[in-house]
């Protein structure tokens, strides 16, 4: 892979969102959501949303909202919701995707088109921009909390689990995994004592752009309001935040 770091990319979200205690619940709602779809309810089965878990409890995050976000992945009550990935083009060109678990794809796609066409965008057809990203497991573990590790041991390690590569960047190990190998590695390297400040499979953007600050302002502003939308589980661009 490149040199490109995604940790850059979330630290960049996190500050803008650490003020927004409405985001960090809906970004823990999303990885909820994710890892109880991947793996089950389970917390004793499923490492994954045993993380995610526990760092909802540490956020003060609701039970309610908690138990509302496992619900819908596991269609309690007799809730129908379809995952639907809608494609479109924010300013400067930047590529952006939208996953979303609906049970209106009528609502959710009006809704999502005004969206894109407040800050100049446009809502894209399936697979306008899909090709742009790379589903893949990310794993970071904060260097600052193991400052005894050095790049050799995490990256024998990780490759022993079947990642794919390891970066290291200032702050972090990033670690890559396919998307249907990242629980079992995740579990392989939470075994061996590792700690992720990160665990997620996530879209990576194969180039990503750099745009200008007014450019990334207004296109942080379609993100808000994407991600203000209950229907929306992730936003993913190509912007180099």
């Amino acid at each position: 892979m490149s040199g490109h770091s995604k940790w850059h990319n979330i630290q960049g979200r996190k500050n803008a969102q650490d003020a927004k205690r409405g985001k960090i619940f809906q970004k823990l709602a999303h990885d909820l959501y994710v890892a109880a779809k991947a793996g089950g309810i389970d917390t004793d089965m499923n490492a994954s949303l045993r993380l995610v878990v526990e760092k909802a409890k540490s956020a003060n995050m609701p039970k309610e909202n908690i138990q509302r976000a496992l619900d819908k992945a596991s269609g309690a009550g007799g809730q129908k919701f379809e995952e639907v990935t809608y494609e479109g083009y924010g300013t400067a060109g930047v590529a952006v995707l939208v996953e979303t678990s609906t049970d209106n794809i009528n609502r959710t796609v009006s809704s999502i088109r005004n969206s894109f066409k407040h800050y100049g965008g446009a809502l894209g057809t399936s697979g306008s921009v899909a090709f742009q990203f790379d589903r893949k497991g990310y794993l970071a573990i904060d260097r600052e909390s193991f400052p005894t590790l050095d790049e050799d041991t995490v990256l024998e390690a990780a490759l022993d689990a079947g990642a794919d590569d390891v970066q290291t960047q200032d702050a972090v190990f990033e670690i890559y995994t396919a998307p249907n190998e990242f629980q079992a590695i995740e579990g392989a390297l939470s075994e061996s004592g590792y700690i992720f400040e990160e665990a997620e499979v996530t879209m990576i953007a194969q180039n990503p752009m750099t745009i200008s600050d007014e450019d990334q302002e207004k296109l942080e502003q379609l993100i808000d309001e994407l991600e203000e939308n209950e229907d929306v589980l992730a936003v993913y661009t190509t912007a180099d935040s």
